[in-house]
């Protein structure tokens, strides 16, 4: 009988195992969204030159939406660009959040005086709470109710990203609140200047209701200008006050998430348990330690907002593509009559704060 020699067996790895294929296989499943975001936030930037008081975060939503419900575009958007701007939606949002760090000083905060900081602190809580129970009596599916409730109460659709990535939530019930929470910010910009003289409110007290009860940074900065300096520097101040909740609000939300999938018995086997803090809140939590800490440069400040301003747009281009308008006046509009609902209740205890303020 013959010998037979046994030659040892090689298996041939694919062109994506090594990292330098793993490189190039990243690079041409992302590059046609990733591209696409690359000539938006540009557009996003000259409207908003155009017209200073359409922010540039605004903007690259609407652009998003567009580009997801008009006819030939909607087809990339759902085809070759998905991949990329998914990844924007998602990791650029978390790059974005952890830079807004840099624009927070816990000095400034505390020079409001803890006075007008609990009562900025108690709009949020209510208005989170409020909106929450909204969404459920509005039967909203999913995580829709608590993220439209984050964006509202806290910093539009940055805080639904950070929110959305320690829940996991599902992509659909991800960019209702985007959405919603970007047409309620443009409503505040072109409604709440009109309303300044009528409930008697003087620069300052302005300034402080618009950053009470605007949602988006951007959207703050272009409502609270109407009234000139002084009522864009307390807005501004006032409306970062309630940025800082949301490292808390995320860890609460994180250590919720980690207790129900634990408590869900032999479903949640095998399955990772979302992190009580996720990485990108530290980040943010750290940056905004240095600043409070050191005197950092000017340059260096500016040089951060204008990353983190591409960063978010980039990523608010991702999301607001996945938006089908359909999908808006799905229900009967409910979400639409929802979201109207919590941005009359926030700007209504924004107003009531105001007035306890000037007791």
């Amino acid at each position: 009988m013959a010998n037979q020699t046994h030659e040892p067996v090689v298996q041939s790895k694919g062109p994506g195992s090594s990292p330098a294929g793993k490189a190039r296989s990243w690079t041409v499943k992302h590059w046609a969204g990733l591209a696409a975001c690359a000539l938006a936030v540009p557009l996003s930037f000259a409207v908003h030159l155009l017209v200073p008081s359409i922010p540039v975060m605004t903007t690259a939503v609407v652009l998003g939406v567009l580009s997801a419900n008009i006819p030939g575009l909607s087809g990339l958007v759902s085809g070759p660009w998905k991949a990329g701007l998914g990844f924007a939606g998602k990791k650029l949002m978390r790059a974005g959040i952890v830079l807004l760090g840099l624009k927070l000083s816990i000095v400034d905060v505390l020079e409001l005086g803890w006075a007008t900081f609990a009562v900025v602190v108690a709009i949020v809580l209510l208005a989170f709470g409020g909106t929450y129970l909204l969404g459920k009596a509005f039967r909203l599916p999913g995580d829709q109710p608590l993220l439209i409730a984050t964006g509202f109460s806290i910093c539009g659709a940055s805080a639904i990203g950070a929110m959305s990535a320690v829940r996991r939530s599902k992509e659909k019930d991800t960019v209702i609140p985007v959405a919603l929470v970007t047409l309620c910010g443009t409503l505040a910009i072109a409604v709440l200047p009109l309303l300044m003289v009528p409930l008697g409110l003087g620069p300052e007290a302005f300034g402080t209701w618009v950053g009470a009860s605007v949602h988006d940074v951007g959207q703050v900065v272009a409502t609270a200008q109407t009234a000139g300096g002084s009522a864009l520097a307390i807005a501004i101040i006032v409306k970062l006050t309630r940025v800082l909740t949301l490292a808390p609000m995320v860890a609460a939300a994180g250590i919720i998430s980690r207790r129900t999938n634990h408590g869900a018995g032999s479903e949640s086997e095998g399955l990772k348990l979302p992190p009580i803090i996720p990485g990108f809140i530290i980040g943010f939590v750290a940056l905004v330690a240095v600043r409070s800490i050191f005197d950092v440069p000017a340059e260096l400040l500016d040089a951060a907002t204008i990353v983190q301003d591409i960063v978010l747009a980039a990523a608010l281009f991702g999301l607001g593509s996945a938006v089908r308008i359909s999908q808006l006046f799905a229900s009967k509009g409910a979400s639409i009559l929802m979201a109207l609902c919590s941005w009359a209740l926030i700007a209504g205890l924004g107003y009531a704060g105001v007035l306890l303020l000037q007791l």
